[in-house]
């Protein structure tokens, strides 16, 4: 492995154990095994290499997610949503460290307006990920309406869930709790 991999390897692991915020310079080139000045040489910056360790981690939770979701031979979704919800909060759980660090990054990207449109593009993607996968077809033929609705309203979702989950995990909703929800968001909604 390279030093460029070695950097983007360590700044996950450093993302995971100290935060963006807490992760400095120092502690990435060390948990990498590399000099310091490597950092700027091959991405400019810690925030950069800290952006794009973060936005990879992301992906490929996102990726492992949608794998686990393949519909049945049948098309059926109900079941899937509710494992999803199940798999989300287990996540949740088992990973603060980097939810807490997603959470880091949408502040930072109130700052810096590259890494503002950057994230605007993941959660667009996301958006369109999710809509894929609770419709139950290729990214590339989701209605743009469904998008709009399920992609984001799930999206807004997760979100909320994942906040009650890094601030009190102990009352924090279950999966039943949001199915649950769900269902009499749907009575009131008619």
């Amino acid at each position: 492995m390279g030093n460029r991999e070695a950097l983007l390897v360590g700044a996950k692991q450093c993302l995971r154990d100290k935060g963006y915020d807490r992760t400095s310079v120092r502690d990435i080139a060390t948990t990498a095994g590399v000099s310091m000045a490597a950092i700027g040489y091959h991405y400019g910056s810690r925030e950069a290499l800290l952006n794009k360790a973060l936005f990879e981690i992301l992906d490929e939770w996102g990726d492992s997610m949608g794998r686990a979701l393949i519909p049945d031979a049948d098309g059926s979704s109900k079941r899937h949503f509710e494992e999803m919800w199940d798999s989300l909060i287990a996540d949740f759980t088992a990973h603060p460290d980097l939810w807490l660090a997603s959470m880091e990054l949408f502040m930072q990207a109130q700052r810096q307006p590259e890494l503002r449109a950057a994230l605007a593009a993941g959660t667009a993607e996301g958006r369109r990920g999710l809509a894929a996968i609770l419709d139950g077809v290729p990214e590339g033929e989701v209605a743009e309406a469904s998008v709009r609705t399920v992609g984001s309203v799930q999206l807004a979702l997760m979100s909320g869930v994942m906040i009650q989950h890094l601030s009190d995990p102990a009352t924090a909703p279950s999966a039943a709790d949001v199915l649950a929800g769900l269902r009499g968001l749907g009575d009131l909604a008619r």
